[in-house]
């Protein structure tokens, strides 16, 4: 385990899933936690589970594509702790559909919570990063790395964090800041009954993104592996993005 003892972490995506276990994982690791999440009540219960083990944790009802909503949780999160020194970036969403019929409302959707979201967050969070030094790390996806079918929205909106991770890394990589990305395939979370078969959809396109283990991730193997990143570990690690993938990309 890492210790994070003295460390601030920012996590959105806290209510549930991957997010919910790095918040519980870094906390445990010592860090003070603020749980970003736009479902309050599941967040709330995050930063309890938090205090009841004995962690220091916040809750900020927080929706990631609103400009205001990040700043004013950054904010809230350096008043409460002094700084901030990780930032993990978790919160997501998505669902299969045909391109032809996908809605633009939800392209928009998808992109701005997946990539606009990881965007403002690190833009607010990069100032108190840059005094002392730290992590960002971000959830993307297999389906960033290797098309999917159905998926188009998703694909580009992960896609794009990839390179934003590489993008911020070269910027800041002097100033003592790393920053990551996690690449899992099918985790088993909330997020996943998003994700049904469209209708009419050709079943063997799937067979793309299926781990050849045949296994699903769970939530905490992706919050270790945010915490290894995240950790003096992963001292000269930057730039780079993990495949947990069971090896659907090998």
């Amino acid at each position: 385990m890492a210790d994070f003892t003295g460390r601030v972490a920012v996590v959105t995506g806290a209510g549930s899933g991957i997010g919910r276990a790095t918040a519980l994982r870094l906390a445990a690791d010592g860090a003070r936690v603020a749980c970003l999440d736009v479902v309050a009540d599941a967040n709330d219960e995050t930063a309890e589970m938090i205090a009841k083990e004995g962690g220091e944790a916040i809750a900020r009802h927080t929706d990631v594509t609103d400009e205001a909503s990040v700043r004013d949780a950054i904010a809230a999160t350096v008043e409460a702790f002094g700084g901030i020194q990780i930032l993990a970036n978790v919160a997501g969403i998505g669902r299969f559909c045909h391109t032809t019929e996908m809605p633009l409302s939800d392209w928009n959707r998808i992109v701005a919570v997946n990539l606009t979201g990881v965007f403002l967050t690190s833009r607010e969070a990069l100032p108190h990063l840059l005094e002392g030094g730290g992590a960002i790390v971000n959830v993307a996806s297999i389906s960033g790395v290797k098309g999917h079918a159905y998926a188009a929205a998703y694909c580009a909106s992960k896609g794009g964090v990839i390179a934003l991770t590489r993008a911020l890394a070269i910027e800041y990589a002097k100033r003592k800041v790393r920053v990551n990305a996690i690449c899992p395939s099918g985790v088993l979370t909330p997020i996943i009954d998003s994700f049904t078969y469209p209708e009419g959809a050709d079943e063997a396109a799937f067979a793309r993104i299926l781990a050849p283990n045949e296994g699903f991730c769970q939530p905490e193997e992706i919050a270790a592996a945010i915490a290894y990143l995240a950790s003096d570990d992963a001292i000269n690690i930057t730039g780079t993005t993990l495949n947990i993938d069971g090896g659907v990309a090998a």
